[in-house]
């Protein structure tokens, strides 16, 4: 082991020779002394080695690191390459972030492995300006076989041929994760341009998937799909403590399992692998149902609940109805605090280009369409765009703070307290709001007590 330096050009490059006790050394003149065709070592492989460290957890709770194994990357690798009849023609887009699963696999590993091409769509991806509006473009460039989207970006592409762009005929399929897609838009986008959308379902611990829509099989709007050969994939019930009571029955909801190959070491903070495994088993945390022919249908997450007075409410089901109003793009549902009945249901919705809606109308709105009283939200809020993550995910996170910060105020202000109310992650509370400028500590206490927001006064 040695620690490695750059020299800089023109600079004094007074390097200790020694530093805790490992050698330090020039890198370059350490690069010109290697073999340019082969390495100058041997080196053993096992299928149970660390491959890597990969970032996870970030927008349903705290951030870990995943160890993956060279076992799991080979057979994610081997398994999808032989799944989709990759051969040397494939070619891949990649817009996705490099430090993402997505990338490194889905149009990575499994596409190397069988010969094929990536090309990466810039050093940001979609994410630089003019890469979505050209996509089809780039499409008929590099003659792309296929690519992973999230949902925006099949909505965008549908912009692009009612815009008059053309489909290429190149382009058989897509792959399309991260969140839910529509029916609606998936049937619009397969009509239009002849080319299927192919929904699946993974997680980082997962090493990237688990089930998938076949390419060469029936495709299931709003399924996410068969499960992986080699691995296991069924929906169980669990206790109050997340502890296994027993398999679900066909197209009952529970929490989705998997065992196989593919499922990573466990977590480099050990402590949090009690967490997520059952034996042989990770418990992935979403609720889905399973059918009578093996397809997999998600239905939320169990983390996700909105909890109203010991009443569980599906988040979902304020989305789903709020994305069927024709102004609305984007919806997030949550539970806000509140001193009486623990959470209350709340959204933040963004609007499509050139729509809008007040939001007496879109209260109106879900009052009419949400059959289940408990889950109408109280609270209905615009934002100029949604939080997401560099996958596309939204990011309810930010969403929560934002909502807490908001009820609190608004709890000091009606007694009269004028207070700066800041909200933030905690790694031990998991949420701290931190109270500054306050008119009365004594009387905020009280309020702020009612709530189980953990705070302080700065």
């Amino acid at each position: 082991k040695a620690l490695f330096y750059v020299p800089q050009a023109g600079a004094e490059n007074n390097i200790e020779a020694t530093e805790g006790g490992l050698p330090v050394l020039d890198f370059n003149k350490a690069l010109a002394e290697q073999n340019a065709d082969a390495l100058n070592f041997v080196r053993q492989v096992g299928k149970e080695d660390i491959a890597a460290y990969f970032h996870t957890g970030g927008t349903t709770g705290t951030p870990k690191l995943a160890q993956h194994t060279h076992g799991n990357q080979l057979f994610l690798a081997s398994v999808l390459g032989d799944m989709f009849a990759y051969n040397e023609s494939i070619v891949a887009l990649c817009g996705l972030p490099l430090f993402h699963v997505n990338a490194v696999f889905a149009t990575g590993l499994n596409v190397f492995s069988k010969g094929g091409q990536v090309v990466l769509l810039t050093a940001n991806g979609f994410r630089t300006d003019g890469v979505i509006s050209n996509l089809w473009k780039l499409v008929e460039k590099y003659q792309a076989t296929f690519f992973s989207v999230v949902p925006t970006i099949v909505t965008a592409m549908l912009q692009c041929v009612a815009n008059g762009l053309t489909p290429t005929p190149s382009l058989k399929y897509l792959f399309c994760g991260a969140a839910p897609i529509s029916a609606q838009t998936l049937r619009q986008f397969t009509s239009k341009t002849g080319v299927r959308i192919l929904e699946g379902y993974g997680m980082t611990e997962g090493t990237c998937v688990s089930s998938f829509n076949p390419e060469f099989g029936e495709l299931r709007a709003g399924s996410i799909g068969l499960r992986l050969p080699y691995q296991q994939m069924k929906c169980v019930i669990l206790d109050e403590e997340g502890h296994y009571l027993r398999d679900c029955e066909q197209d009952e909801q529970g929490v989705i399992v998997i065992s196989g190959p593919n499922v990573f070491l466990g977590y480099k903070q050990a402590e949090k692998n009690a967490e997520v495994f059952y034996g042989d088993w990770l418990i992935t945390g979403d609720l889905a149902r399973q059918d009578n022919e093996g397809y997999f249908w998600l239905t939320g997450r169990a983390k996700d609940l909105i909890i109203r007075g010991g009443h569980n409410i599906d988040p979902k089901v304020i989305e789903d109805t709020l994305t069927q109003h024709p102004s609305i793009e984007l919806v997030a549902a949550l539970g806000q605090p509140d001193s009486y009945a623990g959470e209350l249901p709340c959204a933040y919705v963004t609007f499509k280009s050139g729509k809008s809606a007040n939001m007496a109308e879109l209260k109106e709105f879900v009052r009419q369409n949400i059959p289940e009283r408990a889950a109408i939200p109280v609270h209905i809020e615009a934002l100029e765009t949604m939080p997401v993550t560099a996958v596309g995910k939204i990011f309810k996170p930010s969403l929560r703070l934002l909502a807490t910060r908001r009820v609190l105020e608004s709890a000091l202000n009606d007694i009269g307290i004028s207070a700066n109310v800041s909200v933030q992650t905690n790694k031990t509370h998991g949420m701290l709001a931190q109270i500054s400028h306050c008119t009365n500590a004594e009387d905020a206490k009280q309020i702020l007590d009612t709530f189980t927001v953990h705070y302080e006064f700065m």
